[in-house]
């Protein structure tokens, strides 16, 4: 039996929380379990962690005889409407591991691997009306355009989209080697797999619309914080890292950051660590998965 999820970044992470062991806590990408376990171990008996996931897969890991632990069946995008419900502010600290677990990748069923031939499906949360062959298949050709170039950074989108629109005439497209028999042709000789990969990488947060819940979550986390309490994020790809930092630096997604009358930054956070923290070599090398990994750490601001 596989591991459910390697977390990572674990240690450095959960220091970054600056954990007080009556603290409360909040994990917004619980998965396997592993950084909420590591959380628990340092919490004193008065400690709470709450932890969100929209997965139904991840419910089965959550430990069931610990009365600190709360789990919320629930996109991490209504963190602050589930912390108010269960009085779960001001907490002390939020961590977020991003993207894909590797439960998600290794499940053939669930279309996020471009390694298993399955139905192109893509949902975080199963309960989700629309899957990747909804996006495929009835999105009009700009949208395609749009969601390849911006959210998989592909170079040729726009024909990559024309194709996609081309293909689907004659049939759905449906699974993963269809859509991989597509996207051949259009890839650089050699590096094949790293083109399928930006490609179900823009598919997978379309479906899922990750960029807006990130959003939602880091601006919500400003007003679920106590003043001093830390926000820890774990990003995979530029996109989300660029949002966490300008977040974090300029309490906003884009622009420069506002000042009061007095020259004051008005932004909720400051960063803890200037360059995102990175894997050592001895971590990837248990987890591949982890090379892209890039941790930022944040400090809710006092008032002025």
């Amino acid at each position: 039996m596989t591991e459910y999820h390697k977390p990572v970044l674990l240690k450095e992470s959960v220091d970054g929380l600056n954990i007080r062991p009556d603290g409360i806590y909040i994990d917004v990408t619980f998965g396997g379990g592993g950084h909420s376990r590591e959380i628990l171990r340092r919490l004193g008996e008065k400690g709470r962690l709450i932890a969100f996931d929209q997965d139904q897969d991840a419910a089965r890991n959550r430990p069931l005889d610990d009365g600190r632990f709360q789990f919320i069946s629930q996109n991490f995008r209504y963190l602050k409407k589930y912390c108010r419900l269960h009085r779960a502010i001001p907490a002390d600290g939020i961590l977020a591991d991003l993207g894909v677990s590797s439960h998600q990748f290794d499940s053939p069923g669930r279309g996020f691997s471009i390694r298993h031939n399955a139905l192109l499906d893509m949902r975080m949360d199963q309960d989700l009306e629309s899957d990747a062959r909804d996006v495929l298949n009835t999105y009009p050709e700009d949208a395609l355009h749009r969601i390849f170039g911006m959210y998989g950074e592909v170079s040729n989108a726009k024909t990559l989209a024309r194709n996609i629109v081309l293909a689907r005439v004659g049939q759905p497209i449906q699974t993963v080697e269809e859509l991989k028999e597509i996207l051949k042709p259009l890839a650089r000789r050699g590096s094949e797999n790293k083109y399928y990969a930006q490609v179900f990488q823009a598919l997978r947060i379309e479906v899922n619309e990750e960029m807006d819940a990130l959003r939602e979550l880091l601006q919500q986390s400003a007003d679920v914080l106590a003043p001093g309490g830390r926000l820890v994020v774990i990003s995979y790809h530029s996109l989300e890292d660029r949002l966490v930092k300008n977040f974090i630096n300029k309490g906003k997604f884009s622009g420069e950051v506002e000042k009061d009358l007095y020259g004051n930054e008005l932004k909720p956070f400051e960063a803890l660590n200037r360059k995102p923290v990175r894997p050592d070599a001895e971590e990837i090398e248990r987890n591949n998965r982890a090379r892209s990994a890039r941790l930022r750490i944040a400090e809710k601001r006092r008032a002025i």
